[in-house]
């Protein structure tokens, strides 16, 4: 696979367009499950879900990521039934109301066929498609947008000792036969996005690691999503809960800006919004006035 420059970062595909190259996306997290490591399920009713996607996209959001099954350490499977009922009213909702695209959080084929069929229009799979074999054929039919995320083993048993011979060597490595995979099943290279797991079968250094050398994942050719948001390492640094780990998951943002990643996945959107804003801006080295949000 033959690296794509910046400029071709570029994604256009149904009524949706993505100017990835042009300045750093935010996506905003939509956790509709009763255990969300984040939030403690505080948006698991359909209509509080539903609410909370539309205040997100006023507050600036690029893009909704809507999950209907927690990936958290130790987490346990739910069946597709389960998930779909979360999901699917939420974005059928959601897409009658937004211009900004819907992405799908999960791992399952079925799950991901019905909401875009319900109106998502991004796949997010933290397995880069490896769990469900239907998920690349899905993918590759449907022309939409997808996430590859490293994770090392599963949300089952992500997080027992996970260890590195090369921690970023790896990664990549990795991400690189997934995009190859992904690419012989006839999904179109411009197409991909590369996600390297932050807290998926990492140590808080690992995490720490990847941010900081965040640049050298651009020799994959795609664009680079980081989802650092309230995970466990920021609160083992500044001491506190999920839910008052934004000023720390804006650091990690910053940081990641300045190293290379076109979009973050969050939580807080308004806050990071106006992180990405200002960190374009020192990447730019001139206020812009008149060019963002």
């Amino acid at each position: 696979m033959s690296p794509i420059q910046g400029s071709a970062f570029q994604m256009t595909w149904a009524d949706y367009s993505l100017s990835l190259h042009e300045r750093t996306h935010v996506m905003g997290i939509l956790n509709v499950t009763p255990d969300s490591f984040a939030d403690g399920g505080l948006h698991f009713q359909t209509e509080q879900a539903i609410e909370h996607g539309l205040a997100m996209a006023r507050d600036g959001a690029d893009i909704i990521d809507v999950g209907g099954e927690s990936t958290r350490p130790y987490a346990e499977k739910v069946s597709s039934r389960d998930e779909l009922a979360r999901v699917i009213p939420v974005i059928e909702a959601l897409s009658q109301e937004l211009t900004i695209p819907i992405s799908i959080d999960t791992y399952k084929a079925e799950v991901a066929n019905q909401a875009l069929k319900a109106g998502a229009s991004i796949i997010n799979d933290i397995s880069a498609l490896r769990f469900d074999p239907h998920m690349i054929p899905l993918a590759e039919e449907a022309g939409v947008p997808v996430i590859i995320m490293h994770m090392k083993g599963t949300p089952a048993d992500m997080q027992r000792n996970p260890v590195y011979g090369n921690l970023i060597p790896e990664i990549i490595s990795f991400l690189r036969d997934a995009l190859d995979a992904a690419i012989r099943g006839g999904i179109r290279e411009e197409m991909l996005i590369i996600d390297p797991g932050i807290g998926f079968g990492k140590t808080f250094d690992h995490n720490l690691e990847i941010i900081r050398d965040l640049t050298k994942f651009k020799e994959l050719g795609s664009p680079i999503l980081l989802g650092s948001s309230r995970k466990a390492f920021i609160g083992h640094i500044i001491n506190r809960e999920p839910s008052d780990r934004d000023t720390g998951t804006m650091a990690t943002v910053a940081a990641g800006v300045l190293n290379g990643a076109h979009i973050v996945r969050v939580h807080n959107v308004k806050m990071a919004v106006e992180t990405v804003q200002m960190m374009d801006a020192i990447k730019r080295g001139s206020v812009g006035m008149g060019e963002g949000k």
